[in-house]
């Protein structure tokens, strides 16, 4: 039986391989005496959480000199869209699928081919047609749960790890003929297939 500690850390590791890009812009940080993980969370506009998942680190100590990753931070707007959205596509799917839907949406975020905001993301129409059927069908309005919330945090202090996937769909909802299975697959997760 895992322990709570090797639990995180599993999740962490197979999490870092599901859907992150290559390309984000995390960034490297040179602690300096005095500093602690929430003053700099507090400085750049992160959870503590988000901070210490990021450097795979649960206490709070710090040594002046050593160089933590500081991911890129999601405004509480931002991260409450992202929530809802989660909750919407991936209600009923495992943690680890809530966790990979957020992680598209930062993806698309970093990709040159899609908006540079989470709100322009979400909300995306192309020819006519909007990214996620949760803002078409009005899901995107309900509320989130506390597991949502906690993917996209996980998301967020994850983001610019491992593979780069943009796209997650449900095959058993999708047409057999719409062009997302020309996409190629990375991962499967639940009843959703993520691919770039």
């Amino acid at each position: 039986m895992m322990n709570k500690s090797n639990r995180f850390s599993f999740i962490a590791i197979l999490i870092g391989l599901i859907a992150f890009p290559a390309g984000a812009s995390a960034q490297t940080y040179s602690v300096q005496y005095g500093d602690s993980f929430y003053t700099i969370a507090k400085q750049n506009n992160l959870t503590l959480a988000n901070l210490q998942i990021a450097n795979e680190r649960s206490g709070s100590q710090l040594k002046a000199g050593e160089t933590i990753t500081v991911p890129d931070s999601v405004s509480e707007e931002g991260k409450e869209l992202m929530a809802k959205l989660v909750h919407a596509e991936a209600k009923g799917e495992p943690y680890e699928g809530k966790v990979a839907v957020a992680t598209v949406v930062l993806n698309r975020v970093d990709s040159n081919d899609f908006p540079d905001t989470v709100k322009d993301v979400i909300y995306e129409k192309t020819g006519g047609v909007h990214a996620f059927s949760p803002v078409k069908n009005g899901a995107i309005n309900n509320s989130y749960d506390e597991s949502d919330m906690k993917a996209v945090n996980e998301a967020i202090a994850f983001r610019g790890q491992g593979m780069n996937s943009l796209y997650f769909y449900n095959p058993d909802k999708v047409n057999s003929d719409n062009w997302i299975f020309s996409r190629k697959t990375i991962k499967k997760i639940g009843n959703h297939r993520f691919a770039k």
